[in-house]
């Protein structure tokens, strides 16, 4: 199985950018972040002219997840158990779904911002890694056995080589240790980021300051594979070409291997 992640920021306006990737890159199952649409509004057509299904979640024009596959859609889950909400009164952010494919369970999460270390929306990001780490715990606990991908942007850059100079962030989101903390968190229950053993690039440039041709970016966008199913990891790669050209997003797919 090939697997696939992608911040495409905005699938209406990327789909055809999309359906391309899948058929040139071989990919069976691919986890959509910040589509920015609602399930009504999800082009569906072009994905199943392809030969793929999909399932989607989306409430507004803000955040919203899907995953597309070619190797079957069954038990899907929106958000999951514990998942903290956002605002007063509280309301349902489209950041999770769970979708098995294939027999991986396959989780595509769009993982809050942060915006600043003093903001509110910094203690909801710490409060979802928590509550993720938490299930995923009990995913283990309930079937030690089980194939489960963790896939998505993560808005944490968990090492200082993951953004191209830490004298930018110093004071800033994404790279400060509870978040970093919080990443590896996922490590201390039984997962396992895979792709950064076969491949070292970042994964999004901002729109500004020509930060794509100064290769000015920030990898955080990851795969997290429990132990069943990163011991049948035999590859991953970054796309960083799907950066290019016009009509980009600002992000690009990150790619795994499974045998």
């Amino acid at each position: 199985m090939r697997l696939a992640t992608w911040n495409v920021n905005s699938i209406r306006t990327r789909v055809d950018r999309v359906v391309a990737f899948l058929e040139r890159s071989g990919t069976d199952v691919l986890a959509l972040q910040e589509t920015k649409c609602t399930d009504e509004q999800f082009p569906l057509l072009p994905f199943e002219a392809a030969g793929y299904e999909v399932v989607t979640h989306g409430l507004s024009q803000w955040n919203g997840v899907a995953v597309v596959s070619r190797v079957g859609v069954a038990e899907a889950e929106v958000g999951f158990p514990g998942m903290p909400t956002w605002g007063e009164p509280a309301a349902a952010e489209a950041r999770a779904l769970g979708v098995t494919c294939g027999g991986v369970r396959v989780w595509s999460l769009y993982v809050p911002n942060g915006r600043t270390l003093g903001d509110p929306h910094y203690v909801y990001k710490l409060e979802w890694m928590a509550a993720l780490k938490d299930a995923a715990r009990e995913w283990l606990r309930a079937d030690p056995d089980a194939q489960i991908a963790l896939v998505g942007d993560w808005n944490i850059a968990p090492r200082d080589e993951d953004v191209w100079d830490m004298r930018v962030f110093e004071g800033a989101t994404h790279v400060s240790e509870p978040e970093r903390e919080a990443f590896r968190a996922l490590e201390d229950v039984g997962f396992t980021e895979v792709t950064r053993p076969y491949v070292d690039q970042y994964t999004y440039w901002d729109y500004k300051q020509l930060r794509f041709p100064r290769n000015e970016g920030m990898r955080i966008d990851f795969v997290h594979a429990s132990p069943e199913l990163s011991a049948h990891v035999v590859g991953a790669q970054i796309d960083r070409n799907e950066r290019k050209g016009k009509g980009a997003s600002d992000h690009v797919p990150v790619i795994v291997d499974i045998a």
